[in-house]
């Protein structure tokens, strides 16, 4: 199981910096999220879609096997909540699937992101959404 890292409330100056990682990241969709025999570089499941607060998101990754693979990153943010992880992968010899939890997520729409990062940087990128809704009783 992948740890995470959180940050909340976001800082201004991290908030910058994310806009560069989601514009990179936003680039890599458009050339790189498929291998050249046509299958997809890197699969994303989120679950559950919508959950209640403090919510529980599981998010399980399929990375092809690729000798190029250095690392995966998945993020789950949203306007005001912030929160990563990170695993390394061994190139060929990874396991395929690597499982991530977010847990405690506050109320919020998330963008759950894979990035597959290789020795020539990112190779490809994933997106979901997830929407955490408030506890009943609560405001």
């Amino acid at each position: 199981m992948a740890s995470s890292m959180a940050k909340s409330p976001r800082e201004p100056a991290a908030t910058a910096g994310m806009l560069r990682v989601a514009a990179l990241s936003g680039i890599c969709v458009l050339i790189g999220a498929t291998a050249l025999n046509g299958t997809e570089r890197l699969r994303m499941q989120v679950s559950p879609a919508v959950a209640r607060a403090p919510a529980l998101v599981t998010v399980r990754v399929t990375v092809e096997a690729a000798a190029e693979n250095r690392f995966l990153q998945v993020v789950a943010e949203s306007p005001t909540f912030y929160r990563s992880s990170e695993v390394p992968i061994d190139g060929r010899n990874a396991s395929p699937l690597q499982v991530f939890e977010f847990r405690n997520l506050p109320t919020g729409l998330y963008q759950i992101t894979g990035v597959l990062v290789g020795t020539q940087g990112p190779r490809a990128t994933v997106a979901r959404l997830a929407k955490v809704e408030s506890a009943p009783g609560s405001r």
